[in-house]
């Protein structure tokens, strides 16, 4: 039992200063890579992590969304959008992308930035009028006749069962 207690004393000490020699030991620089060799990426685990500060950062401010309908639009100028509690006005720029027709009344998304105190539209957005796309669908479905169901195929007669092998006693 002498022996046991002597073996563990031993143990964790070698633990203990193999520890510490590990913590302390200062970490290697990375080797160049050789001209001969190509380079190889580092492990995600071995590159440290480096935050920058959001003020660095070159997106600018961050793209915010308004909804609602059209209250006013003056092409390459302005649009007012008129959304459940408030209406907003929004400056257009040559840079604003305008997928649809934009005209009073029409329900558009608008994507902007804030600039200072003006807010400059990055995108607009016109969603398709309910009712024309309904009257679309339809138009469709009266002008094609009804096709007439493809006829039934009549079942096959039911083949005889194989006759049951005699028993043998």
């Amino acid at each position: 039992m002498k022996k046991v207690f002597v073996v563990m004393i031993a143990l964790l000490t070698m633990v203990a200063f193999a520890s510490s020699v590990m913590a302390q030991a200062p970490a290697k620089p990375a080797e160049p890579a050789k001209a001969a060799e190509p380079a190889k990426p580092a492990a995600p685990a071995d590159k440290p992590k480096v935050d920058k500060p959001k003020a660095e950062k070159k997106e600018g401010p961050k793209a915010m969304k308004a909804a609602g309908s059209v209250a006013g639009y003056e092409a390459g100028k302005m649009i007012k959008v008129k959304g459940k509690d408030k209406e907003t006005t929004f400056d257009v720029t040559g840079d604003t992308k305008v997928k649809g027709e934009v005209k009073d009344g029409a329900k558009v998304t608008v994507l902007y930035k804030k600039d200072g105190d003006k807010m400059i539209a990055t995108a607009i957005t016109v969603a398709p009028e309910k009712k024309a796309a309904e009257k679309k669908a339809a138009e469709k479905k009266s002008a094609e006749p009804a096709k007439p169901a493809a006829p039934a195929k009549a079942a096959e007669p039911a083949k005889p069962a194989a006759p049951a092998a005699p028993e043998k006693k």
